[in-house]
């Protein structure tokens, strides 16, 4: 076979193995229409503590302490802690004058959130004892509430939930292609992959953001240790791994801000592909035979989420790539190549397309943004996914640091819906 013909031949059976990967995920796309989530049982008021690590956030922060202090849940349930990771600016003292308790770390050799979360929960633990709170939540600086938030999330811890995730909403989706893209595919995560997770009754995944956990949990996994470039995802697997489930509440919304430039955008999801492949590289193993254990669908459907995608990317480029120019340098006609490539690249397109169409059409009320864009950005949102392909393929290769992310979004609940 030549060179040529063996690319279109490589994109087939690529295509292929995508499919038989995510095949499952379009059984997820009927899901929150086809099955209801069980109604929740008798509520008890469960005392918290709110996590927050900011590093030069004191434009956003006091936002965020404004929500919290605006909870319907009892006030004298919820005590806010926030580390002040290696700040610079005023965001302790902006942190104490909102109400919080702040503990200050300086430590720029553990960079990384996962270093600050362990750093804050040894001093709570220090300061408050082991029994003081039943659960924790964990919040980005840059993220507003709703006024409900803690109280629906509530509901599902007295469900029996150990580890609880939220409904992630966008402060920015307006502000260009790349917000949008971001908005799109974390909307896109909580209604057709965690909320389809939970009315089937496998595990949900924690993203980044608003999301708890108990106090039994933090216990069981011995304070937090989870200090890969995507902590919250290697919290998510080991304790899938570990047999316990994470539930999923739709009623609790956050809103987060999402990066505008590609630089910022590129380093962001460049260290999370890099975190995927160190999770994997961790637990890999682990995974692959939980597969066959009673915790085995969702073993598999972590395994999906952190693996195949990065892998099966990087295959089908450097594979055109490298035939491609090869079929240059033999001087052979290489409009099968191109053609092969341009037909995956459309499909990919048009399949892409619909998933955030199907998004954006089910969550349109809750989309803040125009109707002109709320449209557009929904044929730029398969853009926006093709420039994963390049940075799956630099993940691989380059070394990777956590580097944070700035946060100019400044504005209140009242403002983004």
């Amino acid at each position: 076979m030549q060179p040529i013909e063996m690319i279109r031949t490589i994109n087939y059976v690529l295509s292929l193995i995508f499919v038989i990967c995510y095949a499952y995920q379009f059984v997820y796309l009927a899901v929150p229409y086809a099955v209801r989530l069980k109604p929740h049982g008798p509520v008890k008021m469960h005392r918290y503590a709110v996590l927050i690590s900011a590093r030069n956030e004191q434009a956003v922060l006091p936002l965020l302490l404004k929500t919290i202090a605006g909870q319907d849940y009892p006030a004298e349930l919820i005590t806010t802690f926030v580390v002040a990771d290696n700040c610079t600016d005023g965001t302790a003292a902006a942190a104490r004058a909102s109400g919080a308790v702040v503990y200050e770390r300086f430590n720029k050799n553990q960079v990384g959130k996962g270093y600050a979360l362990n750093f804050l929960l040894n001093r709570i633990r220090a300061d408050y004892g082991d029994d003081a709170f039943d659960g924790y939540f964990v919040f980005d600086a840059d993220n507003l509430l709703t006024e409900n938030y803690i109280t629906e999330m509530n509901k599902t811890f007295s469900d029996g939930y150990q580890i609880i995730t939220s409904y992630r909403n966008s402060k920015n989706y307006g502000d260009n292609w790349i917000s949008a893209g971001y908005a799109l595919w974390f909307l896109r995560e909580a209604k057709y992959l965690n909320h389809a997770r939970m009315a089937l009754g496998t595990s949900c995944a924690v993203s980044g953001t608003g999301f708890m956990f108990s106090g039994d949990i933090l216990r069981q996994c011995g304070g937090w240790n989870f200090f890969l470039l995507t902590e919250d995802i290697q919290f998510t697997v080991h304790n899938i791994v570990h047999g316990n489930t994470v539930g999923y509440c739709p009623d609790a919304m956050l809103y987060d801000e999402q990066p505008v430039t590609f630089r910022q955008s590129w380093n962001q999801r460049l260290r999370w592909a890099k975190g995927y492949l160190q999770v994997f590289r961790s637990y890999g193993r682990s995974l692959l035979r939980g597969i066959f254990s009673k915790r085995g669908f969702a073993c598999f459907d972590m395994t999906m989420t952190i693996m195949p995608a990065v892998i099966v990317t990087a295959l089908c480029l450097v594979c055109n790539v490298t035939l491609t120019v090869f079929g240059i340098i033999t001087a052979q006609n290489i409009a099968i190549a191109l053609q092969s490539f341009a037909q995956l690249a459309f499909n990919c397109y048009w399949f892409m397309f619909a998933v955030g169409a199907l998004t954006t059409i089910s969550e349109w009320k809750k989309i803040h943004t125009s109707t002109f864009k709320k449209i557009f950005f929904a044929f730029t949102f398969p853009l926006f996914m093709f420039t994963y392909i390049p940075i799956s393929v630099t993940a691989l290769f380059k070394r990777v640091h956590w580097t944070p992310i700035e946060h100019r979004v400044a504005i209140g609940l009242d403002h983004v819906r």
